[in-house]
């Protein structure tokens, strides 16, 4: 379709959001004449989302932001099964204890992207344990699970993927889709949900909400994908070489996810603005014409602008002005990520070792000894390159801290406790 009517779905395609859709043209003659109802689900499979879901919440941020209302749906029910799509093996169970504590931890960062309340527009938060855990079995076999072909469903490519590799796929885990579908028609039934939106790797389940929707009397439903994302050199989104990049600000620290989006390649940079930011596509394309080493002042900018919208304006511009402090003055800036030490192990020296683990900058000893022997380790930015040192009060400047580094953009403090 070469020009929508409706503003998201122009606002979407414009920003690079759009992999697949159902039926674009009655999608956008329906979103270009009244206010529709879409969601996306969340699995609450860790106390944080990551990075990688972050074009799923901007993508409900532009919902809103043109007239629509959106739905997060949190997977309280259907996290006691796990989503099988496109993985090796079972998810490990979780208990509802832990998807209930999950669900409470996750629903903290979708304040920053999206407006809830009662009003026709305002977004909604809503967990599928609502009607999942009530459910009857035999009577949902009967109503729900008779739509089902078993023939469709193993022609689905999450499914195909793991028969044809011969890894064992669970009845537990098949029953998902069914599950994900009916989420599709119970919130028809309850909000008049139209759209239902996700990554490409859940078009299969998202088409069998549709196809459910259709065979019990619900309105003409959608769907709507996005690509999956990897960086310009093929990595994951949301991974860093330090794990996940989490979302929640116990979880990951506002300036460390600063760096991550700081360090965007350069290649990623135009498209990560686009996704990530509200910036103005006109601004967007005069940021992305700059080259040379202008582009890492436009990198600022993106790590700036998508850490305003998680953690705020204010640890935005901290976390930038610290990164500033420390890698343009060389100074020890307050804000620099800290651990503390008890300060009679410091007395008695502490390895050197086992101080980068500690400080999270290796996940072993054997990983922290290849960093110092390839010099990639200073102790206030004097290179250290005896992997039997120890580490004492000794090296603690006026300041009151010792100033660790990894490379020339991973900084720890380690304060004497």
């Amino acid at each position: 379709m070469s020009e929508f009517k409706s503003d998201f779905l122009r606002t979407l395609k414009e920003r690079g959001f759009i992999h697949q859709i159902s039926d674009e043209t009655g999608l956008d003659e329906l979103l270009a004449k009244e206010t529709v109802t879409a969601y996306i689900g969340f699995d609450p499979t860790a106390p944080s989302l990551h990075a990688g879901g972050l074009i799923q919440i901007m993508m409900l941020h532009w919902l809103q932001a043109t007239g629509h209302r959106a739905i997060s749906l949190m997977g309280g029910g259907t996290g006691m099964v796990g989503d099988p799509s496109f993985k090796d093996e079972a998810r490990q169970l979780m208990t509802p204890e832990t998807i209930a504590s999950n669900i409470a931890s996750i629903k903290k960062v979708f304040s920053n992207y999206l407006t809830y309340g009662e009003g026709p527009k305002d977004a909604l938060m809503i967990n599928n344990a609502d009607w999942l855990l009530g459910i009857n079995y035999l009577e949902f076999l009967r109503d729900v699970g008779r739509h089902f072909s078993v023939n469709r469903m193993l022609s689905f490519d999450s499914v195909k993927m793991r028969l044809d590799r011969e890894q064992s796929l669970s009845f537990l885990e098949f029953n998902y889709m069914i599950l994900q579908a009916y989420d599709f028609v119970e919130l028809n039934k309850r909000y008049d949900t139209r759209l239902q939106m996700g990554g490409s790797d859940q078009w299969g389940n998202i088409i069998n909400g549709i196809d459910l929707g259709h065979r019990m009397g619900t309105p003409q439903l959608y769907a709507l994908t996005s690509p999956l994302l990897t960086t310009a050199s093929g990595a994951k989104m949301g991974k860093s070489v330090n794990g996940a990049v989490w979302l929640n600000p116990e979880m990951l620290s506002a300036y460390d996810f600063w760096q991550y989006w700081r360090n965007t390649e350069d290649a990623d940079v135009s498209r990560f603005l686009k996704l990530y930011t509200t910036l103005p596509l006109d601004e967007i394309t005069r940021l992305s014409a700059l080259g040379g080493s202008e582009i890492n002042e436009v990198k600022k900018i993106l790590a700036t602008e998508i850490t305003a919208m998680l953690h705020g304006r204010s640890a935005a511009e901290q976390a930038a002005e610290t990164a500033r402090k420390t890698f343009e003055e060389g100074a020890l800036a307050e804000n620099l990520p800290t651990i503390e030490v008890p300060a009679g192990e410091l007395d008695s020296g502490i390895g050197l070792l086992t101080l980068i683990v500690r400080a999270g900058l290796a996940a072993s000893n054997g990983e922290a000894r290849r960093h110092v022997q390839g010099g990639a380790v200073r102790i206030n930015d004097a290179a250290v390159n005896d992997e039997r040192k120890l580490i004492g009060s000794g090296e603690v400047t006026p300041d009151g801290v010792i100033k660790l580094s990894l490379g020339k953009k991973k900084h720890i403090l380690v304060r004497p406790l």
